[in-house]
């Protein structure tokens, strides 16, 4: 039987200065049906990975295939479908304390790990690493898109191979959780990260073997790997399939033994339930909203009142059930309740402008329109572009039909999947329809990368000296109860400033054969993809 990971204790209060202590955490004979060793894995990804860094993308597609072969210092602990900051998990830290007032978060590092070229990991490599994404490396990330979540970090300290800190300009509890997401793995110090756009060295529990981009992706297991007994499958395959109808087809016939977030929709559900009544089916939240990027850089957008008018005339309630099936929540910027912790209420969402009644939002936004100089003879002309994906194109398409109603005549322009987000980074578009997926269900990792002034992935350059102050202050709060307010009236300006129309919340139909073992979904579909535990009951 093998055993767990390092799992350090809690402490009530995040700030006390505290050094957990480990234990060895071991499955209680009988609780579960005895893991089987061997097997090999078949996922599908419905488009190619733009690269195999992680560091330098902002997809699920090169997230979801790439973290078997990483490793964290920390993650949010792989049983639980609610992911929080109270349950993390070691992975490359066996412990971890706070000190200076919470201005110092020092890891104690685990001994005896390898990379897969066989290199030994030490302290140097994790300083390398977020060195590198802050940007205080003489290296440089082709994109770096998360740098701003660590614009609070003054230095990385490393005393010997196996103690690092992180020393903070100001307390900042949430750095944790985003040091626990899939967008944070550890990169070696001894490789150049161009090369990881083509070849993943870690040292997670599986290798790469081969990667044929548009066609498959073939990790075997890494028979190093630091966690005793781990992993149990011989292998993982994904293969790239883009068709919807495919992927279904592949999954009903047994060719794949489970789809990805983020790709399925009611009716693949019901086809393939229909067509295997045991399929499990685990319905969560992916963590991602589908929203509006209005280039605030160029005419109209520049003009508050025709980005209030594209707000109002998006009938959330009619987005819900035709764009995304059913499957999804309304909400402002967070995500929220019972889906996520700081997200505004269903009452608080249904105050904010765009959520009332749909022909009076609609008659309201053509008289913005007609303000801002356009109307039934002069009608607004905008290119309305989004990602190839058809998860994203059926939203587009919706959208344009909504725009169309209030006089604004959208021309759809569909991007490939592996120059959307570097067309996004660019600002090369007019109206944008995305899906932006926050991997922490933190407020900092969603506002300092989406909402601040300058962040490389506020898309839309919205920027508000106030709104900034508040993000700041929320950010260094230690009380809950009072970060929690600042949220809300963070998340309500942003919603009632346009700064990124959100039409929902997406839910996902996560689906995968029985025997699939020990594969549970989270909240947020970034953070659960390390394969380190499942098995097959074949």
């Amino acid at each position: 039987m093998g055993t767990g990971r390092f799992r350090p204790c809690a402490a009530r209060a995040w700030l006390l200065v505290f050094l957990c202590t480990t234990v060895w955490i071991a499955l209680a004979p009988g609780s579960a049906p005895a893991q089987k060793y061997g097997g090999t894995l078949r996922g599908v990804v419905f488009e190619s990975w733009p690269s195999l860094s992680i560091h330098e993308e902002a997809t699920i597609t090169t997230v979801w295939p790439v973290s078997p072969m990483y490793n964290n210092l920390v993650i949010y602990d792989p049983a639980r479908k609610v992911e929080s900051a109270e349950h993390l998990v070691g992975e490359l830290a066996e412990s971890w304390a706070w000190s200076d007032g919470g201005k110092r978060l020092t890891f104690h590092l685990r001994h005896g790990v390898k990379w897969h070229d066989g290199k030994p990991f030490t302290a140097a490599d994790v300083k390398y690493t977020f060195d590198l994404v802050r940007g205080a490396s003489d290296k440089r990330l082709k994109l770096n898109p998360r740098k701003v979540w660590y614009e609070n970090v003054q230095d990385i300290a490393v005393s010997g191979d196996y103690e690092v800190a992180f020393v903070l300009k100001r307390p900042q509890p949430a750095i944790l959780s985003m040091l626990a997401t899939g967008y944070s793995p550890v990169y070696p110090a001894h490789i150049d990260p161009a090369e990881l756009r083509t070849r993943a060295v870690g040292t997670g529990p599986f290798r790469l073997k081969e990667a044929a981009p548009d066609q498959y992706l073939l990790m075997e297991k890494n028979p190093d790997y630091f966690v005793k007994g781990r992993p149990y499958l011989d292998a993982i395959r994904y293969v790239v399939i883009k068709a919807r109808s495919a992927s279904t087809a592949a999954l009903i016939s047994g060719d794949i033994d489970m789809v990805m977030p983020a790709m399925s929709t009611r009716e693949m559900r019901d086809q393939v339930v229909a067509a295997v009544p045991g399929m499990v089916v685990q319905v969560v939240s992916l963590g991602a909203s589908d929203n509006i990027l209005l280039n605030t850089r160029k005419a109209p957008f520049d003009n508050l009142k025709v980005r209030q008018a594209v707000n109002l005339a998006l009938d959330r309630k009619a987005a819900i059930k035709a764009a995304s099936e059913g499957l999804g929540v309304p909400g402002g910027a967070l995500l929220p309740p019972p889906y996520g912790r700081w997200g505004l209420t269903a009452e608080e969402v249904a105050k904010l402008p765009g959520y009332g009644d749909p022909a009076q939002d609609k008659a309201q936004a053509r008289q913005l329109l007609a303000a801002a100089g356009y109307g039934p003879g002069t009608p607004l002309k905008v290119t309305v572009s989004t990602r190839s994906s058809q998860l994203y194109v059926d939203v587009a398409t919706w959208v344009v039909d909504q725009l169309r109603q209030v006089g604004i005549e959208g021309t759809l322009e569909i991007v490939e999947s592996g120059v959307w987000f570097g067309r996004l980074a660019r600002r090369e578009f007019q109206i944008g329809i995305n899906q932006t997926g926050v991997a922490p269900d933190d407020p900092d990792g969603n506002l300092f990368e989406n909402y601040s002034c300058g962040s490389l992935r506020n898309y839309t350059d919205f920027c508000s000296k106030e709104v900034e102050a508040l993000i700041l202050q929320q950010s260094q709060e230690l009380d809950q109860a009072k970060r929690l307010k600042l949220v809300h009236e963070i998340d309500r300006r942003l919603q009632v400033e346009v700064a990124r129309p959100i039409l929902d919340h997406r839910l996902d139909p996560f689906m995968h054969w029985p025997y699939v073992r020990n594969l549970v979904a989270h909240n947020s579909n970034y953070n659960w993809a390390r394969m380190e535990s499942v098995w097959l009951d074949k």
